[in-house]
């Protein structure tokens, strides 16, 4: 068994363990960082950026979110389910966080909302490709120089499996594994984790969520994040709080497809579930948390965007109603090339048909609903939306052939929650209080969303592993140093 010494175990390199080793090792900590894949980064290498409040990049563009604004926000969209001094903590330090990844290089195109309804939190990391997926990784290679100048010992391909404790129930070291099973142990006076979740782990997810991945749960599922951190900390007598799924709604089959086709059957058209119904002011399909939510409730846990070929015809010549931070362009003029694409590749979630009723035939909408929902939704195109009161600028009637549809079903970016942590990150027993030296930070202690994803505050998922890494990081220093 290979044996290692120090003062501080962080258990993945994700934002949240990258951020953890930078600011403890500031702080004067000697660590370690383990981390199972042979890369570190883990899911921020798919974003774009963290949440932040307060910033320079927020004043300049005049743009009045602050932190009392942001709290009352979240406090109030979750009900007061939440931990509101952890909140409070994030926030208050997430525009410092800023300017301490600037220090380290990290640059920023700016302060951005995610849809027209949502906050300009998002600061999205600056790179040498505009604005687009995988900014952040940019963010993560000068975390990682950093950690390195700061002389944190990283050990590739290596994964958590234990946290140790001594008698008095302090933890006293950390079990890990090589790529060959080969076991290791480090000897230590505390740990983070910080594995990223349990997007990867059908299993899991099916226990804690009832949901079933791929069939009624298309989530994100980073190789790798299992929910190792958080099996871990169950063992070692930490909480067992609800593991949820960051719910996002999903538009199958649209990695393949131009832009275009998403960007399309993602406005606010008719919207209907298989009984044929409409279920929402479609409007609100702009945050997908939202939409998420909605088909989780349907039968089949499955909606349709519908829209026919004078709507396609429309968006093709004056650009869609709205766009979004990922789908940034209103230009869908491609649309046509990408839906013979999509037949070409044999795409499941479109669908074309020459009437309702075939469309009904070809999705298993109740076709008699569905022509009298269109009819009615058409009525309430020449007047006001007696049903949903959806606005006017958004009532388009479905009147011509080809008609598509596009079905919308749960998806998400992986799990959160599962470990309890307080607001200096310390995981805490079932009596709330800490297990002396341990510590939690990211997707698997991120709890404040309650049920549902804070999409009105884009940036929370990365802003939250950031500056929970960065508070792990400074509580557990401060313990070694008072040991």
């Amino acid at each position: 068994m290979a044996e290692y010494t120090t003062q501080l175990v962080v258990i993945a390199g994700g934002p949240a363990g990258l951020c953890a080793a930078v600011q403890a090792a500031e702080n004067g900590a000697e660590v370690i960082l383990i981390e199972k894949n042979a890369a570190v980064g883990g899911a921020a290498n798919m974003g774009m950026g963290p949440l932040a409040i307060g910033t320079s990049y927020q004043k300049r563009q005049m743009y009045d979110i602050t932190v009392e604004k942001a709290l009352n926000m979240i406090m109030e969209y979750t009900h007061y389910n939440i931990d509101g001094r952890l909140v409070k903590r994030y926030f208050d330090q997430s525009a410092e966080t800023i300017e301490w990844l600037e220090d380290m290089g990290v640059e920023f195109e700016g302060a951005y909302k995610y849809f027209t309804k949502s906050e300009p939190t998002w600061h999205i990391v600056k790179t040498d490709q505009g604005i687009g997926p995988r900014a952040a990784s940019f963010m993560n290679k000068a975390l990682f120089a950093r950690a390195e100048e700061l002389g944190v010992r990283f050990l590739l391909e290596t994964a958590g499996r234990k946290i140790l404790k001594d008698a008095e129930g302090k933890v006293c070291g950390v079990v890990a594994a090589d790529k060959d099973g080969k076991e290791i142990e480090i000897a230590c006076k505390a740990a983070i984790i910080a594995t990223g979740g349990a997007g990867a782990n059908p299993e899991l997810i099916k226990a804690e969520t009832g949901y079933t991945f791929n069939k009624d749960m298309f989530n994100f599922a980073i190789p790798g994040n299992v929910g190792d951190g958080i099996k871990m900390a169950w063992e070692a007598g930490v909480d067992h709080v609800p593991v949820r799924i960051e719910q996002a709604a999903n538009f199958e089959g649209i990695d393949d497809l131009p832009m275009s086709v998403p960007n399309i059957m993602m406005q606010p058209n008719l919207l209907v579930n298989l009984h044929g119904k409409r279920v929402m002011d479609e409007e609100q399909m702009q945050n997908t948390t939202f939409l998420s939510n909605a088909a989780s409730h349907q039968k089949h846990r499955v909606l349709f965007s519908i829209v026919d070929s004078s709507i396609v015809k429309y968006y093709m010549r004056n650009g869609v109603d709205e766009i979004s931070m990922v789908r940034f362009n209103p230009d869908v003029s491609d649309f046509v090339d990408g839906v013979k694409m999509a037949q070409t590749n044999g795409n499941t979630g479109l669908f074309i048909a020459d009437s309702l009723e075939e469309l009904a035939d070809l999705t298993g909408i109740d076709a008699e609903n569905l022509v009298e929902t269109v009819e009615e939704y058409n009525d309430f195109c020449d007047s006001t939306d007696e049903e949903f009161f959806k606005r006017k600028k958004y009532l388009r009637p479905l009147v011509k052939a080809p008609f598509y549809a596009a079905a919308i079903r749960p998806g998400g970016y992986g799990t959160v929650g599962g470990i309890r942590i307080n607001e200096n990150c310390e995981a805490c027993d079932s009596e709330f209080e800490p297990i002396p030296g341990l510590y939690a930070a990211g997707a698997d202690a991120c709890n404040i969303y309650d049920d549902s994803y804070m999409f009105l505050l884009p940036g929370n998922s990365m802003g939250f592993a950031v500056n929970t890494g960065r508070i792990a990081g400074m509580e557990a220093a401060d313990y070694i140093a008072e040991d």
